[in-house]
């Protein structure tokens, strides 16, 4: 007879069935919890920098690179073209005032002033033959002029005489006629005389006036001629450094081409070169300071060129206070330059976050310091050392300032030491 077989409640296929629908179940869950929670990444603290906030004193300034130049630069251009014919010293020689630095020859300028020197000489003459001349004529009219007088007098003497005799009926109406028509002739003949020696006067004195002017003309035009000649001699306008001497003995210089300069040695300056970006902050009278020999010296801004050149600008600084000793022109200096007073602020030290966030966020430690998670933050201001914190952060948040490069879109780092 048949026997019933009790059915089976746990089969193999249904064991496999319950065990593939749990894997699945896990695999389902592991994925939700690690999509759809925060990204993570165990870091080596080792390999990273992590510092602390802190209030301090905070000063903005920015670095700057500056060059010693000497207070005052006088360049030496040709005033006169010329061959070069001699040089007295070399480049690099200490100058004083007015010392000879080389000779130039035109021989167009020698012979223009021969030719002046000439025109000169002959005006001279011309002018003396006029004076003579002048004075010869006045002479003559003198002469003419006193024999009139005397003619004068005479017929006026005749001519009293004759009107008392007359009266008397001594003589005739037409001898006492004829010397008063003589008399009234002389004292016309008078007056023209006086007009006459009046016109040669003034005729005279504007002819020596005009041929003195000429000559003082043509004098002033001799001595500038003279200068020019003399300007072929190049000397120092001033006590200071020949640099930049660019002449040799043969060649040939024009008019204003360039020859050289002299570096006043009384004192220095420095020109320094600043981003275009901080062009509206930048005006006379900020301070900056620089470290020379182990010492801190301060610079004063006195002048701002506002032309911008290869997206900088430059300004030049004089030293404030004591000024050091051993520097040299063309020294260069590492100079901070401020744009604000000392100031109290919330502080976070300069790193390579700065790159990949912009200032607008970073990544903070728990208290346990055992993760570092993201955070939003507001920065204001910096200097080299430090960012000016405005939000987000906390005097004693400790934060990652070193670079965020290898760390991607990750939301929370976990912190461990190798």
């Amino acid at each position: 007879m048949d026997r019933v077989i009790a059915k089976k409640k746990w089969t193999s296929k249904k064991l496999l069935t319950i065990f593939g629908i749990v894997v699945l179940l896990a695999l389902i869950t592991a994925s939700y919890y690690f999509t759809s929670g925060k990204s993570r990444l165990n870091v080596d603290t080792e390999r990273i920098t992590i510092s602390e906030v802190k209030k301090g004193t905070f000063k903005e300034f920015i670095p700057v690179t500056g060059v010693i130049l000497p207070i005052s630069t006088i360049y030496l251009d040709a005033l006169e073209g010329g061959r070069v014919e001699e040089k007295y010293v070399e480049d690099g020689t200490v100058m004083t005032k007015g010392q000879p630095i080389l000779r130039l020859s035109n021989t167009d300028l020698a012979l223009n002033l021969v030719n002046q020197e000439t025109s000169v000489y002959n005006l001279l003459t011309q002018m003396q033959i006029a004076k003579n001349a002048a004075l010869q004529n006045t002479v003559t009219k003198m002469t003419q002029q006193t024999d009139v007088d005397n003619t004068l007098r005479e017929a006026e003497r005749v001519y009293n005489l004759n009107k008392k005799l007359y009266a008397e009926k001594v003589i005739g109406s037409q001898e006492f006629k004829q010397s008063e028509n003589n008399y009234i002739y002389q004292v016309q003949k008078k007056k023209l005389s006086d007009r006459i020696m009046e016109q040669d006067s003034i005729t005279t004195r504007q002819s020596v006036q005009q041929a003195t002017e000429l000559f003082e003309r043509s004098k002033s035009t001799l001595e500038l001629t003279r200068k020019k000649v003399g300007d072929l001699i190049v000397r120092a306008p001033v006590d200071g450094q020949l640099t930049s001497l660019d002449a040799e003995i043969g060649q040939n210089k024009n008019k204003g081409e360039r020859l050289g300069q002299i570096d006043v040695l009384s004192g220095f300056k420095v020109r320094a070169d600043i981003d275009e970006h901080y062009i509206s902050r930048i005006y006379n009278g900020l301070m900056g300071e620089f470290t020379f020999a182990n010492k801190t010296y301060k610079l004063r801004i006195i002048k701002v060129f506002t032309q911008v050149t290869n997206g900088r600008f430059q300004v030049d600084m004089e030293f404030e206070g004591e000024k050091p000793t051993g520097i040299r022109r063309g020294q260069t200096l590492s100079i901070r330059l401020a744009l604000s007073d000392e100031t109290e602020a919330l502080l976070v030290p300069r790193g390579g976050f700065y790159q990949q966030t912009g200032g607008n966020w970073i990544f903070k430690l728990t208290e346990n310091g055992s993760t570092a998670y993201k955070v939003d933050i507001q920065l204001g201001r910096q200097n080299p050392d430090y960012f000016e914190v405005t939000g987000g952060l906390k005097v004693g948040d400790k934060v990652i300032t070193s670079s965020y490069e290898n760390y991607g879109t990750m939301q929370e780092l976990i912190l461990k030491k190798e």
